[in-house]
């Protein structure tokens, strides 16, 4: 039976690729290109086939990885250098010792008003009679101009109250009330600048500091001039003026930790008058004693202030605004040595 020339179109016309491929290469004939009619369209897919795989696979050989771009070396970064602060200058703990001098007293505002302006702040304050009145009011926390503004409407007779003279011709009380209304009824440790109070032991002599307690008490003790004030019983002892001790509480500053003391010296002088009555007498003796006492006191002192207060008497309260200008007068003269001395002591 012989084979039809015709396949059927259901059946493939393809063979194994590779197959087709060798075949086609080497020139043989397919036992399927014996068809007339599909030789030569048959020979020339396969051809192009090969060549497609021969592409494919050349490509595969020859293509290698493509090097990774060299990347240039890097720069170490430069590192910051260390730089050690400097230290903020510290300048001295600044002690301003207020000496006593009853109505001459009121030089000490003129002096604060010329450090406030001039930036020089002071760290604590001690005075002694007068200068605690100052001292108390400053350092709860009224400024110079506060101060004067209250020393020129100052009622001496708000703060005098008479007594049948046995130990004193004034009680002292109506002081300590006045100090405490405008202190606010605070305590010495509690006010903002640290305050100390200076007054002496009647019983033996002895200086005491106040630091703590009633600033009406304490300040009423450090004034109580003998003879003109009655003595202050605390507990169970009694006070009097801490100008016996200490004129103006240069010491007593330092011992409250002062590195720098600015000393206001408001004493007046001894009369070269001898006086004739014996008020005027005791004071007299006041003077002489403070004196001597001040020219051991104020060796310990970096700045010393001595209003030009001559012919002002410590009773006389109508010269208080010039007594406050005398105060600026003096400060403002010492103002290089203030500074100087505390650009000495500045770490």
């Amino acid at each position: 039976m012989s084979r039809s020339p015709f396949r059927s179109p259901f059946r493939s016309p393809l063979r194994s690729p590779l197959r087709s491929v060798s075949q086609a290469l080497s020139g043989a004939p397919s036992p399927s290109d014996a068809s007339p009619s599909f030789a030569p369209e048959r020979r020339r897919w396969l051809i192009a086939a090969a060549a497609l795989s021969l592409g494919a696979l050349s490509a595969c050989s020859v293509m290698t990885p493509a090097p990774a771009p060299a990347t240039a070396p890097t720069a170490e970064p430069d590192l910051p250098t260390p730089v050690t602060p400097k230290p903020i200058p510290k300048p001295p703990r600044i002690g301003l010792a207020l000496g006593g001098g009853a109505a001459r007293g009121f030089a000490h505002i003129g002096v604060i008003q010329v450090l406030e302006e001039n930036g020089i702040k002071v760290d604590l304050v001690c005075g002694t009679s007068a200068g605690s009145l100052v001292g108390a009011l400053y350092a709860a926390g009224r400024n110079g101009k506060e101060l004067q503004t209250v020393a020129e409407s100052m009622d001496e007779g708000a703060i005098t109250d008479w007594t049948f003279p046995m130990r004193g011709l004034i009680r002292g009380e109506a002081l300590a009330r006045y100090v405490r209304q405008m202190t606010g009824n605070r305590g010495l440790e509690q006010l903002p600048l640290p305050l100390g109070i200076v007054a002496t032991d009647l019983g033996d002599g002895s200086p005491i500091l106040f630091r703590q307690g009633d600033v009406g008490t304490a300040v009423r003790a450090s004034s109580a001039v003998p003879a003109v004030f009655q003595p202050v019983k605390i507990g169970n002892r009694e006070y009097v003026d801490g100008g016996l001790v200490a004129p103006v509480p240069v010491r007593f500053a330092r011992q409250m930790g002062a590195e720098l003391v600015i000393a206001v010296d408001i004493g007046e002088p001894p009369d070269p008058k001898i006086p004739g009555d014996a008020m005027r007498m005791l004071m007299q003796t006041f003077s002489i004693m403070g004196k001597s006492i001040n020219q051991y006191e104020l060796q310990g002192a970096d700045v010393v202030l001595r209003p030009k207060l001559d012919g002002f008497s410590g009773a006389d309260f109508t010269t208080r605004r010039r007594a406050i200008a005398l105060g600026r007068e003096v400060a403002t003269a010492m103002l290089p040595e203030i500074r100087k001395k505390i650009a000495a002591k500045t770490r």
